[in-house]
């Protein structure tokens, strides 16, 4: 399969923060860039003890955990509808391979983590960059950096503790420094986080048929919602939900059984039970 032309601008700043990291919470599950690479290599639908046997530092009931997420995801197609039914890459998932290579590329660029498998360097890779806010943050600091914590917080609009724990996250996966020694010195980017542009170009463009589909989804839900709740119902059904107004108005279909009339007391009667007035 071609690889999809890859969008021109690689400005960290022209992504949309929430689909990248949308798109890269499905590729980031550990063992899913081993199982997609395993089947892309085989070119063939695989059973999953057959991916198993590939992967032989992952139990088959892992892999079939793994696998039947991916299906659910939309990475992974089955032959048929039978339990056992081969698994093999979907269109969205043999997509993946551009974004792989983007990962791959940017981490042996920029990371010093020694010989290792690619499929292994590109899960490293999504380790660091998949945790929520992590690419709202790395745009804030590539537009404004070097900022100090509060400030971070601040134009990312996010709670002061959890943008803490974030930045000592990006610290540690080598993304983020600071400018000094201080524990109050400004926060900017590293040279690994600075090139993260064309990785997230190329995850933003793979991610377009889930955008697409969801945007479709949200669509028909407004529609659904809006029919649902119009004032005045069309055709047949409007008619049915007239009828059913109108008989829900009556007081008798409040109960089981319609109120009898009461039977009328004669005004001599109720004369004499009257209490008398004092002389």
């Amino acid at each position: 399969m071609s690889a999809p032309v890859q969008p021109a601008s690689f400005s960290i700043g022209s992504v949309d923060a929430q689909r990248v990291e949308d798109a890269l919470s499905l590729m980031a599950p550990k063992w899913t860039t081993w199982s997609a690479m395993t089947l892309a290599q085989a070119g063939r639908p695989m059973r999953v003890r057959d991916v198993s046997t590939r992967l032989p530092f992952v139990s088959e009931q892992f892999v079939g955990k793994r696998l039947a997420t991916m299906h659910s995801d939309g990475l992974v197609v089955r032959t048929d509808d039978s339990f056992r039914a081969p698994y093999q890459l979907s269109t969205l998932g043999e997509s993946l391979s551009p974004v792989h290579h983007a990962l791959s590329d940017w981490s042996q660029a920029h990371l010093s983590l020694g010989p290792m498998a690619e499929a292994e360097r590109v899960e490293d890779a999504l380790r660091r960059l998949h945790l929520r806010h992590s690419t709202a943050v790395i745009q804030v600091l590539d537009a404004g950096g070097p900022m100090r914590f509060l400030h971070i917080a601040e134009e990312v609009d996010l709670d002061q503790g959890f943008i803490g724990h974030r930045l000592l996250r990006l610290q540690a996966d080598g993304l983020v420094t600071r400018t000094g020694p201080r524990h109050g010195d400004p926060y900017v980017l590293t040279d690994a986080g600075q090139a993260l542009g064309s990785v997230y170009a190329s995850v933003e463009h793979w991610s377009e048929p889930i955008a697409v589909r969801r945007t479709s989804s949200a669509k028909a839900r407004v529609t659904a919602a809006t029919r649902t709740n119009i004032s005045v119902p069309l055709a047949a059904e409007g008619a049915r939900t007239a009828a059913a107004l109108r008989r829900s108005a009556a007081p008798s279909a409040l109960f089981s059984h319609a109120p009898q009339p009461q039977p009328r007391v004669p005004a001599a009667v109720t004369a004499r039970s009257a209490p008398g007035r004092g002389r």
